[in-house]
């Protein structure tokens, strides 16, 4: 194994800065956020043994809601850059950029063992550059995959040495690579996979065996002509050693999780819960899947699971041809590689086993994980996959004729991938932008679009984040089948954390759902006694009170929810609509809506509701400018063009009649009031409601000052029918102003 030179290890550093500096300007998004920002056992007041009692988000093993991933060496590398930092997401990046060097360099390393000074140079300069490795660098979360990438290279380049010189065991190294092999486990549990890379090593490599002389040796010794021959036993007790340190680390990492395997939900993977052959079609189409994004990363997504990837639910799907073209390929390369004694076939074994083993714990086959993709669980199969592209390379550039094409190609190859993992890095920058990226290569996540919509909140630019919301529901709606398990969910929930406010205001929602308004009505008075200020319990509650027809109750609510959170559209409509509608108060449903309109010209719903305000008050000529505008901005918007067609009707009416446009109210003198059945209040009303019926008519005004005996009664017809038009168009209006 050649030594690395300076010029190589300060390439390589050099590359890895230049491709990830930008990712220091990154913040916590995504899995960070629960893994850092909510994580208590990175705090100097959390006791260090919390750290190896809980999973990897700082949840106890022995709960149910547990991930079960026990990563404490990863989470105390976390708590260091926090006793520096705090939470400044520069320093955790910075530590991850610095890893991924170590990373490259320690790969440079291996590889040397199976290529050439250039070729392997090439396997490590690709690697560097990847853009799959974004996930994994990029991410805070996937230092997990960096560390114990770390350990496995070197746990695998301490056992290449447990083999003396005269062929003898050496036991120092494999010591050494049981303990980093157990510090890999306990950064990622894929890391316990490089003992089966080891396994590779020593029986195709170190011992140069090929499958036909495996078979022949076993057939011999079985048929008595012959014992096993001394390199034979020494390779078979070095195996036995590495197995039974596998088996003790695997008992241990069972006792840690307490014998029970993490619980996903269908939304996690829906393959994992499909009946067959559905599971095992779709988990086979996952394996081509994951090959594409290592020879194609054009297209790459931080959220692969629900609808991303639909499931292969019958034989008959074209999919399968993928499936089975990869599985022809594989076999080839494998077949190829351990039937042959050549060097370049030892390249290969190598390769695949880096390629195979490390990704079968996230492949589904043998048992669920809660991801359909993960990009960053590629990052060590990346490393065979590297190997086997300078490997060709090498193969290539040996013919005169293809030398300078196989130069060209491997320069353009580091060259994309270096600008599309720059690229990829500002996509990282915020949750709104990683997740908008995310929807650019799917849109049948319904978790993207209402992650979007969540960042949106959190920008305040509610009417947007109503829009994605609104997709996300369309896009995969919640069954009502599922409501009682996360019920008794949640219940279990806020019995552990009685604190959160997060855990009843859940609660409240699943009532709403199952239309149990009492209930709903306790949890959400709940979450907002927790947590002041709550702005989904506090709107959700007013909307719960306006749904029951106690408008009344919603608006002190509102009240509160527009005091913590004064930009809120939702709520001001909310609000617009129930000072119109239920207390007649134009005005103070008018400031509402003008106040939308304010930090957001072109809400549409706001600025009809403000038209129809105008309508209240008789201004038609205003009414009609600002449906005219309100059509300009939603040209679709069927009841906007006939709501703009009744104003225009009452005004061309008004003006044959001679009225003016623009009515002024008059006080009712002593004796109209007293005079009038009904008062002044139920007077005007009933005014207001003669102008909504001629509006929809469209018809000249068909009342006369001088009424006579002989018309009395076809006067009071005309009258009847148009309270029965007033009482359609009312309807109509109150329809299009609520919120919905």
């Amino acid at each position: 194994m050649t030594a690395l030179s300076l010029k190589e290890a300060l390439l390589l550093t050099s590359l890895v800065v230049a491709c990830y500096w930008n990712s220091l300007s990154c913040g916590f998004v995504f899995d960070d956020v629960s893994a850092i920002l909510d994580n208590k056992d990175l705090r100097p007041t959390t006791p260090l043994r919390s750290l190896f009692l809980n999973d990897f988000w700082g949840t106890p093993m022995a709960e149910e809601r547990s991930h079960k991933s026990y990563r404490p060496l990863t989470v105390l590398t976390f708590r260091l850059n926090y006793l520096l930092s705090e939470l400044s997401p520069a320093s955790y990046h910075l530590l991850n950029v610095a890893l991924h060097a170590v990373a490259c360099l320690l790969f440079l390393r291996v590889c040397r063992l199976f290529l050439d000074r250039t070729s392997g140079l090439v396997a490590a300069l690709l690697f560097a550059v990847h853009p799959i490795h974004t996930e994994a660098v990029t991410g805070v979360v996937g230092r997990a995959e960096l560390l114990s990438s770390i350990f496995l290279l070197a746990a695998f380049l301490a056992y290449t040495k447990s083999t003396g010189a005269d062929h003898s065991i050496v036991w120092a190294p494999i010591a050494v690579t049981v303990v980093l092999v157990a510090a890999a486990t306990l950064c990622k549990e894929q890391g316990i996979t490089v003992v089966g890379v080891c396994c590779v090593y020593e029986v195709f490599v170190a011992q140069g065996f090929t499958l036909p002389m495996l078979l022949d040796t076993l057939r011999q010794a079985l048929r008595g002509k012959g014992a096993f021959p001394y390199a034979v036993l020494q390779m078979l007790l070095k195996l036995i050693v590495l197995v039974i340190s596998t088996l003790l680390l695997v008992i241990v990492r069972v006792q840690v999780i307490q014998s029970q395997l993490p619980v996903f939900t269908r939304f996690d993977n829906p393959a994992a819960v499909s009946p067959t052959p559905t599971r095992q079609l779709t988990f086979n189409y996952l394996l081509p899947v994951n090959a594409w994004l290592l020879l194609n990363p054009s297209e790459l997504c931080c959220d692969w699971t629900m609808g991303t990837i639909p499931l292969v639910e019958s034989a008959l799907d074209q999919r399968n041809l993928a499936t089975l073209l990869f599985y022809v390929l594989l076999g080839l390369l494998a077949y190829h590689s351990i039937t042959c004694s050549r060097s370049s076939s030892k390249t290969v074994v190598m390769a695949l086993s880096l390629i195979v083993l490390p990704f079968i714990p996230a492949s589904n086959l043998f048992f669920p994980v809660g991801f359909v993709v993960a990009e960053r669980v590629l990052y060590v199969p990346s490393m065979g996959f590297c190997v086997l592209v300078a490997h060709g390379f090498k193969v290539v550039s040996y013919k005169g004729y293809l030398r300078k094409i196989s130069w060209l190609m491997i320069g353009v190859l580091l060259t994309t991938h270096a600008i599309k993992t720059f690229n990829r890095n500002w996509d990282w920058e915020s949750e709104y932008t990683l997740f908008m990226s995310a929807l650019k290569v799917n849109k049948n996540n319904a978790k993207l679009w209402n992650n979007v919509g969540h960042a949106l909140e959190n920008q305040n630019n509610y009417a947007r984040a109503l829009q994605y919301f609104l997709q996300a529901t369309s896009v995969q709606p919640g069954e009502p089948k599922f409501w009682p398990e996360a019920n008794r969910r949640f219940l279990a929930y806020v019995e552990e954390e009685p604190d959160d406010a997060n855990g009843y205001f859940n609660l409240g929602m699943l009532a709403m759902d199952a239309e149990d308004n009492a209930v709903a009505e306790r949890w959400m008075h709940k979450a907002i006694a927790l947590q002041s200020g709550f702005r989904s319990a506090l709107f959700n509650l007013a909307l719960l009170y306006s749904q029951s027809r106690r408008e009344l109750d919603a608006l002190p609510v509102l009240d509160e929810l527009l005091r913590h959170h004064p930009e809120h559209i939702k709520g001001l409509i909310l609000k617009g609509d129930i000072l119109m509608n239920h207390k007649k108060d134009t005005a103070g449903a008018k400031s509402c809506f003008q106040r939308i309109l304010q930090m957001d010209p072109g809400n549409v719903q706001g600025k009809h509701n403000l038209c129809v305000v105008y309508f209240e008050e008789r201004d038609l000529p205003r009414a009609e400018r600002c449906l005219e505008e309100t059509l300009a901005l939603a040209p679709h918007e069927e009841y906007v063009r006939r709501h703009l067609n009744i104003v225009r009707g009452k005004m061309a009416a008004m003006s044959a009649a001679g009225q003016s446009l623009v009515e002024e109210e008059k006080p009712a003198t002593e004796e109209e009031e007293r005079r009038s059945p009904r008062g002044k209040k139920n007077a005007r009303k009933s005014s207001a409601e003669t102008d909504r019926s001629e509006l929809d008519a469209g018809q000249p005004d068909r009342r006369t000052a001088a009424k006579s005996v002989d018309h009395e009664s076809d006067i009071e017809q005309k009258r009847a029918a148009a309270l029965k038009r007033l009482e359609e168009i009312e309807r109509i209006l109150s329809d299009t102003v609520k919120s919905r």
